[in-house]
């Protein structure tokens, strides 16, 4: 039996919350549901990313193929993307996305539910200048969705890719033409910053 002064286990189906670091809509918190093989981006590792890109999200073009909780997808837009598109294959996670946009009163981010894999390979491709790749772990995704991106033509010249893995991205096997720009290592996660060459 469980002492009155011991939290909860929590149960699935329950809540997060994430916190905008910086620009329009910076400090302000919104809560998201869990869903399987969610791993949101903590706020140290969004803030080091974000640092590193803070010349090239003005007006960037951007996608998050694995949204999740949309901390990515919303911090780019709070500094001043100026188009971007996430993807998520959960419903309560999409239906949240939207809820936060209208919030915002944001027009310039959109939100699909749809498998990320079967979207790059059967959608038109746009050129974007900005993609988050952070999917669930152990399951085979990152460098088939890597490969889509480039084989598609779903980057512009000297795109941006963000990648987290559960390898060292050495070992990963990504396109040829992209250039390892940063790296971080933080507990069981890889995080990376490549830069495509055209």
């Amino acid at each position: 039996m469980r002492r009155p002064n011991t939290p909860a286990p929590k149960a699935h189906g329950g809540t997060g919350q994430l916190r905008i670091i910086a620009g329009d809509w910076r400090s302000r918190r919104f809560s998201f549901p869990d869903g399987p093989g969610l791993r949101p981006t903590p706020d140290r590792v969004r803030e080091t990313l974000f640092n590193w890109l803070a010349a090239y999200v003005p007006g960037a073009r951007v996608l998050d193929p694995f949204a999740g909780s949309g901390a990515l997808f919303l911090e780019a837009l709070s500094r001043g993307a100026g188009q971007a598109l996430a993807l998520d294959l959960n419903p309560a996670s999409v239906a949240s996305l939207r809820s936060h946009l209208q919030t915002l009163q944001c027009a310039d981010g959109q939100v699909q539910q749809a498998d990320a894999l079967r979207y790059l390979a059967e959608q038109p491709a746009q050129a974007y200048d900005l993609v988050f790749l952070d999917p669930p772990f152990h399951q085979n995704l990152l460098v088939p969705a890597c490969e889509l991106l480039e084989e598609r033509d779903w980057l512009a010249p000297g795109a941006w890719i963000y990648t987290e893995s559960e390898a060292v991205p050495s070992a990963l096997g990504l396109p040829a033409n992209w250039r390892l720009h940063r790296e971080k290592h933080a507990g069981q996660v890889y995080y990376s910053l490549w830069q495509r060459q055209a």
